[in-house]
This record gives C-alpha cells, sequence and structure tokens, in this order.
C-alpha cells in the first residue's frame, strides 16, 4: 500500500461534547517515544487541533494519549518571518490551507500564508528534524519560536545548538518531570543566553537565511542522552530521516495486504490498521553501549530495560494486542517485559499509564494481555514473575487508590464489590475475569492449585446477577439488590454504560451466562432485546449527558454501543448459542456504516488502537471474544482477499466470494479446503498460515452445533 494514501487527519473532528474518534493526526514511527502534530486551536484545551481549523500554531511534539488524559511533556515549534510584538502562540499564528497540506504518518507539510514559510517535519524514534523555507525575500529576521509550557531551562551550547528542558504533564509521580531537547541548526542562530522561565516563548533568530534545518533528538532521561539520541541521526539528510520513517511504517502497514473491490473500504482499513501501531509508546532509550534503558518516575532513576506509557488496558486489552499476538509478537514480548517493569517499580501492575500510572478505568485488564500471551507462548520467561504479581493485585489493596483493585477486601469477602464502592457492577465482573486470567496464567506455569482456586473464583459473576431483570446489578453488603432499578440508566453501578452495556462482560464463561438466563432461548430472546430497540438513555447516575450517551443515541443499533468498548464484542455472542448467523449482517452494517476514511471516521472514541483493531478483526472474519482461550470468533469477512504475513512467518490467505453488499451471511467456512465445522478458529491454526475461505449468500445458512463446537466457556 502507499503509504502517503493515509491522512492522519482520519477521526480528528471532534469536541469536548462528541467523539468521532477523539484521535489526534499523529505523525510518528510505530509506536515512538514522540509524535507531532499541527497546532491549530491551543485555547480549546486537550481539543488542541482540528481539521477544519485554517490557523496553524506550529508544530506540536506531542505524548497525549486521549483528551481525557491530558498531554505531558510537550511544547510547540513555530516557524516565523519579521517583527512580531508579542510571542504568545495567538500573536504567531497563521493562516494554512489544510487542502495543500501533507499529513502522512512519515511526515507533515504545509505553507504559512502569513509569513510565506514552506515546512516540513519529519520524525525520528527520538527525535526528528525541521526544515523550513523562507519564501519572501524582503524580509530578514526569519526566526523559529519555541512555546515552552510549564517551567522550562534554556542554554546555548554553541551558535549551531541550543539544550531546553521542559516540565509539564497532566499528572505523574515525579512532580519535577523533565524532557530534554538538544537542537543542532544548520546555520548559526541567535537567542537571548540561558534562560529559565514559566510558560513562555523564546525567540531562535537566524537572520536573513532563504532556508533553514534543525535536527533535534529528546529524551526523558537526561540532556547528555538527548545529545546521544541526535548524535546517532546527525549525519541524516532530509531524505534520510523521511526514508527511515516510510520504511518504519511500510514494514508494519505491509503485514496485511487486500485486494478488494471497493477502493474507499481498503482506504478505511489502512488509516485503522496506522492507528493500532501507535500506542503503547516506546518509554525508553539506549545508552552509549547500546543497552535500553529508562526513567524511572517513581522513584526518580534510571534504570535497564524497556519501559512503555500511555496506554488504558481497560480498552486496549479487547483487540490491541490480540492483533499484534498474530502479527507482531517480537513487540509485544518487549512490551510484556516494559509492563512488568512497571510492577517492579511501583509494586502494581499498571491500568492506566500517562506517563506513569493514573488509576483511571474499573478493574486490572492487564491480567487479560498477560494471560493471553501466556496461553500463546509469548514471552514465556516472564509468567512466574507476572503471575505474583497478579496475585499480589487480587489480595493486596495499595493505600494509593491509582493502584491495584478497588474494593479488594469486600470482594474477597462477599464475591462481589458492594455499591458503596463506584462502578461495584463494573469492579466484580472485571475482577472475575481477571481471577480467570490469573487462573489461566497459573495453569501456564504449572501452578495447578492456583488455577483450580482463582477459576472458582472467576465465577463470582454470578453472586450479581439479578434472574428477575435478566441484567447485572449492585449489591450492598447484605446481599440484597440496589432497589429502583433502570436498565437504561448510565453510571453510578456502571462505568460509561448502563445495566445493557455491562452485564454481557462475562468473558470467560458466556455458557454460564447462558444456563442463569435460564438456556439459550431466552438468552437469545435477551439479545434480540439488546438489539431490537430505540437507543434510549437515562443521565442519572451521571446527572447529565456524557458524550459516550450522545454517540450510542446519533446511531440506530439498539442498545449495542460500538461507540464505546464494552459492546465491541456483542454481536459474536449469537455464537454461544449457535446461531452466528443472526449477527453477520449486524457485523456488515456496522463497518459499513459506522467506519471510514474520514475525519468523521468512528462512531465513538478509538482510545488507543482499540476500535480499530476492532474494525481490523470484524473485517478479517474473525474476533478475539475470549483472552487465553486460543480462540476467534468466527464472523463475517469484509474483503474479497486479504493476506496476513503472521509473525510465525506463514502466510495466510482468506477469501470471500461471492462478495457484494447483497452477500450478508456466511454459508460455509473451510481451512485449507477442509470444512470448518466450528463457530471459531484457533490461534495455532491461524499462525500455521494456509487458506481460509469464506462462501458467502443472500440469506442464512442455519445449522446444528455441537457444545464442543461452540466457542470457549469456563464452565462448557
Amino acid at each position: 500500500m502507499n503509504l502517503n494514501t493515509i491522512d492522519t487527519r482520519h477521526a480528528t473532528a471532534n469536541s469536548g461534547s462528541f467523539s468521532h474518534g477523539n484521535c489526534l493526526p499523529y505523525t510518528g514511527l510505530p509506536w515512538g517515544m514522540n509524535y507531532f502534530s499541527p497546532s491549530t486551536a491551543d485555547s480549546k484545551g486537550a481539543w488542541w487541533f482540528h481539521p477544519e481549523d485554517r490557523t496553524f500554531e506550529g508544530y506540536r511534539l506531542t505524548h497525549q494519549p486521549s483528551p481525557w488524559m491530558g498531554d505531558f511533556s510537550h511544547f510547540t515549534l513555530t516557524p516565523v518571518a519579521g517583527h512580531l510584538p508579542e510571542t504568545s502562540l495567538w500573536h504567531t499564528i497563521s493562516s494554512y490551507r489544510p487542502s495543500e497540506a501533507v499529513m502522512t504518518p512519515a511526515q507533515i507539510k504545509l505553507t504559512q500564508l502569513r509569513y510565506q514559510i514552506t515546512s516540513r517535519l519529519i520524525p525520528s524514534m527520538y527525535g526528528g528534524v525541521l526544515e523550513m523555507v523562507f519564501k519572501n525575500s524582503a524580509v530578514h529576521d526569519n526566526a523559529l519560536m519555541l512555546h515552552l509550557p510549564g517551567k522550562y531551562e534554556l542554554s546555548v551550547l554553541t551558535e549551531n545548538e541550543i539544550a531546553f528542558s521542559v516540565v509539564n504533564f497532566a499528572g505523574c509521580e515525579d512532580k519535577d518531570f523533565k524532557f530534554y531537547v538538544v537542537m543542532a541548526f544548520d546555520s548559526p542562530v541567535s537567542t537571548d543566553s540561558d534562560l529559565t522561565d514559566t510558560d513562555g516563548a523564546v525567540r531562535i533568530d537566524f537572520g536573513a537565511v532563504s532556508k533553514q534545518i534543525v535536527r533535534f533528538g529528546t529524551s526523558f532521561i537526561s540532556f547528555d542522552q538527548a545529545k546521544l539520541n541526535l548524535s546517532r541521526e546527525q549525519d541524516w539528510s532530509v531524505e534520510n530521516y523521511l526514508e527511515n520513517a516510510e520504511k518504519a511504517w511500510s514494514e508494519q502497514l505491509s503485514k496485511i495486504e487486500l485486494e478488494h473491490h471497493d477502493a474507499s473500504q481498503v482506504s478505511t482499513f489502512y488509516h485503522n490498521l496506522y492507528r493500532t501501531f501507535l500506542f503503547p509508546q516506546t518509554f525508553y532509550e539506549f545508552d552509549q553501549n547500546g543497552k535500553k534503558i529508562h526513567y524511572d518516575t517513581f522513584d526518580q532513576s534510571v534504570k535497564s530495560g524497556p519501559l512503555y506509557t500511555n496506554n488504558g488496558f481497560w480498552d486496549t486489552f479487547r483487540t490491541v494486542y490480540p492483533l499484534y499476538s498474530l502479527i507482531a509478537v517480537e513487540q509485544y514480548g518487549d512490551m510484556l517485559e516494559g509492563f512488568l517493569n512497571s510492577y517492579r517499580e511501583t509494586g502494581f501492575l499498571p491500568k492506566w499509564l500517562s506517563p506513569d500510572e493514573r488509576g483511571l478505568m474499573p478493574g486490572t485488564l492487564i491480567d487479560a494481555v498477560i494471560a493471553d500471551a501466556a496461553a500463546k507462548g509469548i514471552r514465556p520467561d516472564l509468567m512466574p514473575e507476572f503471575l505474583s504479581a497478579m496475585k499480589k493485585s487480587a489480595t493486596v489493596q495499595s493505600d494509593n487508590p491509582n493502584y491495584g483493585r478497588q474494593g479488594t477486601a469486600d470482594y474477597l469477602k462477599y464475591g462481589y464489590v458492594p455499591f458503596n464502592h463506584h462502578e461495584s457492577v463494573n469492579h466484580t465482573l472485571d475482577y472475575a475475569f481477571s481471577d480467570y486470567c490469573i487462573s489461566r496464567v497459573a495453569k501456564v506455569v504449572g501452578d495447578s492449585e492456583t488455577a483450580d482456586f482463582y477459576a472458582k473464583q472467576a465465577l463470582n459473576y454470578r453472586n450479581i446477577f439479578d434472574k428477575t431483570t435478566g441484567f447485572m446489578r449492585a449489591k450492598d453488603e447484605n446481599g440484597e439488590f440496589r432497589p429502583d432499578f433502570l436498565d437504561i440508566r448510565w453510571g453510578r453501578d456502571y462505568a460509561e454504560g448502563s445495566a445493557w452495556q455491562t452485564s454481557w462482560s462475562v468473558f470467560q464463561d458466556f455458557a454460564g451466562l447462558i444456563n442463569l438466563h435460564g438456556g439459550a432461548d431466552h438468552f437469545e430472546q435477551k439479545l434480540i432485546a439488546l438489539c431490537n430497540q430505540r437507543p434510549n438513555f437515562n443521565v442519572e447516575g451521571y446527572g447529565f449527558e456524557i458524550h459516550e450517551m450522545s454517540e450510542m443515541a446519533a446511531l440506530e443499533f439498539g442498545q449495542v454501543a460500538i461507540s464505546n468498548q464494552p459492546s465491541f464484542h456483542y454481536p459474536y455472542l449469537f455464537s454461544y448459542i449457535g446461531k452466528p448467523w443472526m449477527a453477520q449482517p449486524l457485523i456488515k452494517n456496522l463497518l459499513a456504516q459506522t467506519f471510514d476514511d474520514t475525519p468523521d471516521g468512528y462512531p465513538g472514541d478509538e482510545d488507543n488502537g482499540t476500535m480499530a483493531a476492532w474494525y481490523i478483526f470484524s473485517s478479517l472474519g474473525f474476533y478475539p471474544v475470549t483472552a487465553a482461550s486460543l480462540e476467534y470468533v468466527i464472523g463475517l469477512p469484509l474483503w474479497d482477499k486479504a493476506v496476513m504475513h503472521l509473525s510465525s512467518g506463514k502466510d495466510l490467505t482468506i477469501l470471500s466470494e461471492p462478495n457484494q453488499p447483497q452477500q450478508m451471511f456466511v454459508q460455509s467456512v473451510s481451512t485449507n479446503k477442509k470444512t470448518v465445522s466450528t463457530t471459531f478458529f484457533h490461534h495455532d491454526d491461524l499462525m500455521a498460515g494456509g487458506e481460509i475461505k469464506f462462501e458467502l449468500g443472500i440469506v442464512p445458512n442455519p445449522q446444528q452445533y455441537k457444545d464442543s463446537e461452540l466457542p470457549y466457556s469456563l464452565s462448557k
């Protein structure tokens, strides 16, 4: 595929009240330490870029994973020309033409109309290059403005080099957490000598040069490390930077190749694939000897080994890491080591890193990332220590609410989290799922006693199921359900949803959930009710309408809120009652109607590759419902032909025919010309490569399935 066909403005038309992805137009390397984006509206806080803005404030170096998390270690570079009465972003902005700008994963190029400057920024893993061409020959004082929020220190090293540090973050254990930058200019520069200030701007003057190139290295460790990072690129030309960035992206994006009759859908696929390789971000560097080192914000020291940041596991466990287990195993393994380093340094496994633990969202769902890797044989050397870490999170209540589980003692005492804890239903269901994950890791490392104990505890979801209403409901410490129940009320006992969006989060045991409903027929009727109703909601739990409510209501897919992660597996639940055909049109319509390659590209928050990877999996025709089960539930593929270049070194070819909009059902599935009788694919079979062929049809082809042919459940 052509990298230049990916426009990073995909899914960036957002506001605080409605999300089309809440993405930024990131330019950088896959899993890069830094990303870059034009800044167009700094006054709007975390929504500082919008594709329809025609004002350019500068190139922002950013580490913002989501507007809800905020940015850290950021600053803005603004090329300018001529005298400026003030130095703020407001006074230095220029108009630009978005239609003429180039924004790809590998570079940003645009022209500032006010100054007649054409510039392009090209990233590297630890820095980048900014090339500026000044076209107004009548102006003799060209410059670069550095907009430095928070505390900063700047020093002039030589006539061609400067160094500065910034301290800014939304949250961090280290209250003096610094980011270091060293810049090397092709032509001599001048500025005020050493500067120390807060929330300011510094002008770097070039004089009458018609072209200036600045290379820069960055570091979370020190100025010396930033200079070392820069030294490794000091002989690169601008084109060398571009070739390096394009090669890095091509290596990842070429892992899945498509042949398809609809070019717009192919474009949507690759825009999504690009977003699956952005997070988590690299948070380690290489020392003089080429060894990985990182900054530990917890005790403010430099440690050996990898570290990663900007990831919320409540989201990403569902799709991102299962995708890596197929096509990016080496990176997955390195990330696991980084997450284990987070545990070693803080005493708890991470939940939401940005740059360190922020403690958001229920549960400790990194457990699923670990368990899936354990079951798939990824980094078995780490699993004994991971098991100890997982058991600690399950049994020890941290004094700091950012770390570990909440309501741990109550969960262990009652078998559920009482509703005196906020979002108690989600906590209970997530902890039960994590208990299952602990059991699976224990089984892999040969600890049968622990495996059996946590497998039993994984059934705790049963303790909050209300057979009268058919929903998971909050209980008090006496075992009584909270009165005044309303199934469409969001919040209070539920995180970012109502009982409809939460009660199906029993990933480890849908067979058991079906039994609680009274059998497959009753479960089927509940699923039909889930899908075939209006997307109504009640705001009482929050007291106001949150954006996730608005996004669900904007779509007519019932209570299947594909706009948010808890609903991602809903279409695949029909397979657990042996009726996958009931959901196949739903899957195709979700793919076709709620995703595209425009600035409005998603039905809700994309969240660190999670929604993008849902699209990747669902469009390929299978989906990873349950971590560590080694199974992918079969859906409905979108593509005429897809070839996955797997981490095993094998190729997996997926064919679909006939494949027009009216073909909305799977007639039959075969692998290597053998009929598939199950409702799922096995991980080992996929990694062995070969060919999967879907025969599609215009009407359903109901089949009878044995229990063994249904997807995994703990109690099956």
